[in-house]
């Protein structure tokens, strides 16, 4: 009798708890679609500013009026004006524009160099593996911004400098990703039979091997935009890589430090702002791909 009503109470209780880890589910799916909207929303708010405020606002993005300068938000100036009296939204529009330029041209030449190097490493395998990952850890034990300092003193100031020293020092990490990818799927059965059928190494590589790791490259790649973007804005705040007279991000919050200090909140707020909402965004929207892309965390989400 007391097995039958263990039994019982236990048939009870997981039907009680049921609903409840399908609630936890719907309740998690929910924020995640809540967050993919959301994201995506951000996403194409910033392209059409990017595309459309620039036009729209009939102003030199570069004209100084001393007469109007750090003056707070208005219908005529949305987002104030800077020290020198020019329009802060146009600037941050046109900062924007600079780092997306950067972050995604940077991404796509990391993601290139990484996956390259990846697919070298573990197609090949052996010393070629040994050394190439060698270096990937010595590269890493260098910090990025002071390895993109370096690089960066070696070219003249500019937009492509700093492309080039992103990418330069972001390539790690798609590296290994990719390298671990092979790895694994050279341990499947129709790699084993491409080999066993005369199959060159080469051929299975660019045949089957790189259209395998391309979802997670092309993830990388993506995850990669805001950290690029944060680098340039890190870079442009140090005065560093884009000359004085382009509009950056980080440049307008480093000469807005001083207005800050008076009371102007508005210099430093909305930069800041463009460089934190976009980033975001981009960062949300990867991480649920990754989500999907990984079958056992999609499953725990799923609870």
């Amino acid at each position: 009798m007391t097995s039958i009503s263990d039994a019982t109470s236990g048939t009870a209780a997981a039907e009680e708890a049921e609903p409840v880890w399908r609630s936890r589910g719907t309740d998690r799916r929910s924020t995640r679609t809540i967050r993919v909207y959301t994201s995506a929303a951000l996403i194409v708010a910033t392209v059409l500013a990017v595309l459309l405020v620039p036009p729209a606002v009939q102003l030199d993005q570069q004209a100084i009026d001393l007469s109007a300068k750090l003056l707070p938000p208005s219908w005529e100036h949305p987002f104030g004006t800077d020290d020198v009296g020019r329009d802060l939204l146009l600037r941050c529009v046109y900062g924007l524009r600079v780092s997306l330029l950067v972050g995604v041209a940077a991404a796509l030449a990391a993601t290139v160099i990484g996956t390259a190097v990846g697919a070298c490493a573990g197609a090949l395998g052996g010393w070629v593996d040994r050394g190439v990952m060698r270096l990937v850890d010595t590269f890493s034990s260098v910090p990025h911004l002071l390895l993109g300092i370096f690089i960066i003193a070696m070219f003249r100031p500019g937009v492509w400098p700093v492309v080039i020293s992103v990418a330069l020092t972001h390539w790690l990490s798609t590296a290994r990703i990719v390298r671990a990818e092979i790895l694994s799927l050279r341990s499947r059965p129709y790699i084993d039979a491409a080999v066993s059928g005369g199959a060159s190494r080469w051929r299975v590589t660019v045949r089957h091997l790189l259209p395998g790791v391309l979802p997670q490259a092309a993830l990388a790649a993506v995850l990669m935009i805001p950290h690029a973007m944060w680098h340039e804005s890190a870079l442009s705040f140090l005065g560093l890589g884009l000359p004085t007279h382009t509009a950056s991000l980080g440049t307008l919050v480093q000469s807005a430090r001083g207005s800050l200090l008076a009371g102007q909140w508005w210099p430093t707020l909305f930069p800041g702002l463009f460089i934190i909402v976009p980033t975001l965004a981009i960062a949300g929207l990867a991480g649920a791909w990754r989500e999907r892309l990984n079958p056992r965390r999609r499953s725990e989400l799923m609870l």
